[in-house]
């Protein structure tokens, strides 16, 4: 074979060793991998040359595009191609979209929007948008709430009213319920006939006897439970205190509870703690007069409003 032959089939070395024997390889880059890098930098190129890119003193390189759009203050701005910037473009685009409908909606009466198709179809969409954005961190995506936090809104018991004008209210002015600690009112023998008689209105497994004396001393101005709830037990929506005879759960996690006992346990650690977290806050301010108005047709909606 000869040398030169022999010189192409060995293997390129950069004429590094180290210990004697063990030596770098100088092996060439595969062509379709230079290429393909050389590519990627004309692309980097071209990319900060279309796009905002590098910093230039107190600037950077614009792009070659700009966009225009309305800012919160309602004044015209152009700004170079950003995606915050094509973000609220898009966002003033669906505004002026939906605004005929939004100013029809706030010219109508609650019965009216009800009544007519066509909005309530635009209720639907954007309503369902509002109540994503601002209601379903506390409320669920479907409105079906956390017990023990907040409120199921798709059935039809409603703390402060479903009523259109109700829901109105609670969105505008927000709520703060409240209900105080009894553990330094009441004994705890006290605190367990009321639990046993806050049971037996909703057919809990009670103590009757223990009942009997929780009856009168709900209704007693010891305890002055009548109050808030009523002498009925039934509750008091000016107040937002709640139904206690329709089996429906707010703050006591009674569903969760297998047994009787653990029902009035449930029971007992509201009374004995108390409440201090229904807390809603208020939206007049941060949503529009008209997104208020969408929002209260659609929970109204949602729960079969009254």
């Amino acid at each position: 074979m000869s040398e030169q032959k022999l010189q192409s089939q060995t293997v390129q070395t950069t004429g590094h060793a180290w210990d004697g024997d063990l030596q770098e390889y100088n092996n060439p880059l595969p062509t379709w991998w230079v290429y393909t890098f050389y590519a990627t930098v004309v692309f980097a190129i071209i990319y900060w040359t279309i796009y905002p890119s590098w910093p230039i003193g107190k600037g950077w390189l614009g792009g070659a595009s700009d966009i225009t759009y309305i800012n919160s203050a309602g004044e015209t701005k152009t700004h170079s191609w950003n995606t915050r910037a094509l973000y609220l473009e898009k966002m003033n685009a669906a505004a002026l979209e939906q605004k005929p409908y939004f100013d029809k909606v706030s010219s109508m009466s609650y019965q009216q929007v009800a009544q007519d198709p066509e909005i309530n179809g635009f209720i639907q969409s954007a309503g369902k948008s509002l109540f994503a954005d601002n209601c379903a961190p506390c409320h669920q995506a479907g409105g079906q709430g956390k017990l023990g936090f907040f409120p199921n809104l798709t059935d039809d018991d409603w703390l402060y009213g479903g009523s259109f004008d109700a829901i109105h209210a609670t969105l505008v002015g927000g709520r703060r319920g409240y209900m105080p600690n009894f553990s330094e009112v009441l004994s705890a023998a006290q605190i367990d006939q009321l639990a046993n008689y806050v049971g037996s209105l909703s057919g809990i497994d009670h103590d009757a006897a223990k009942a009997a004396a929780g009856d009168a001393l709900f209704h007693s101005d010891t305890a002055a439970c009548f109050y808030c709830h009523g002498g009925d037990a039934k509750g008091r929506k000016e107040i937002g205190a709640p139904n206690l005879t329709d089996r429906i759960w707010l703050w006591a996690d009674v569903p969760a509870a297998t047994a009787g006992e653990g029902k009035l346990a449930a029971i007992r650690g509201v009374i004995t703690n108390g409440l201090n977290k229904g807390v809603m806050p208020a939206w007049a301010g941060r949503l529009s007069p008209e997104q208020i108005k969408v929002l209260t047709v659609y929970v109204h909606e949602l729960g079969g409003g009254l």
